[in-house]
């Protein structure tokens, strides 16, 4: 039995916030209703759905009264993304370590102590998707409406960071046995551990992301350098 189709507006939505998130859709890129949804092959009203979706999300901004444009996203708005989500992603790995179920957490540590992410590989969209594993955990053992909320909305803005720092073979390793440490700290019960190992998790990724944008990027060799 096949599921109820998607909504038009909902598809529109993916689309462009996948874009935005992927990089596809620069800061500052022009976000027109009627370009698209001729590109998406949807109407304008699902579009404008879709775009008033993203400007709820911070995504998108207006410009002027007739033109969007993709939100800015430099260090200052990752340094603040990261103040927001290490309060909230701490709070959750207390209550995760108090509340959860320990074979959960168990099973993930386990995962993560095996996952062999490689920079640009299928390993690495894999190793991805045991984190969404992870967060969903997370959000089911944290049992707070209010928090898993206010997350959802970081996480949507974290894809950004997140692209910034994936092709960093080393940040990718380390962030494996991290995220084992915190697992298996909520699979103790141990709250504080769990807490002070997602600072300091947050506190290494947010470092790496930095400097990945500090870099200044190579130019194209001139003729006679090739």
């Amino acid at each position: 039995m096949s599921g109820a189709p998607v909504r038009a507006s909902d598809r529109a939505y993916a689309s462009l916030l996948e874009q935005i998130q992927q990089g596809g859709l620069a800061p500052g890129a022009v976000v027109g209703e009627v370009e698209q949804a001729e590109r998406l092959g949807v109407s304008r009203t699902p579009m404008r759905e879709a775009i008033s979706r993203l400007l709820a999300d911070g995504l998108v901004r207006q410009q002027s009264p007739r033109v969007l444009v993709v939100a800015g996203f430099d260090a200052h708005d990752i340094r603040d993304l990261f103040e927001a989500r290490r309060a909230l992603e701490e709070s959750a790995a207390r209550a995760a370590a108090r509340r959860g179920d320990p074979a959960v957490f168990a099973e993930l540590a386990a995962d993560f102590e095996t996952a062999r992410p490689e920079a640009g590989g299928s390993d690495t969209d894999a190793y991805y998707a045991l984190i969404a594993r992870f967060d969903a955990a997370l959000d089911v053992a944290a049992n707070n409406a209010y928090l898993t909320q206010a997350l959802r909305t970081v996480r949507t803005h974290l894809m950004r960071a997140r692209s910034l720092a994936r092709d960093n073979r080393d940040r990718l390793s380390a962030s494996v046995r991290e995220h084992a440490l915190i697992a298996s700290a909520i699979a103790a019960g141990n709250a504080e551990l769990a807490a002070h190992a997602t600072h300091v998790h947050l506190h290494n990724a947010l470092d790496a992301i930095l400097r990945s944008i500090a870099q200044p990027v190579p130019s194209p060799p001139s003729e006679g350098t090739k």
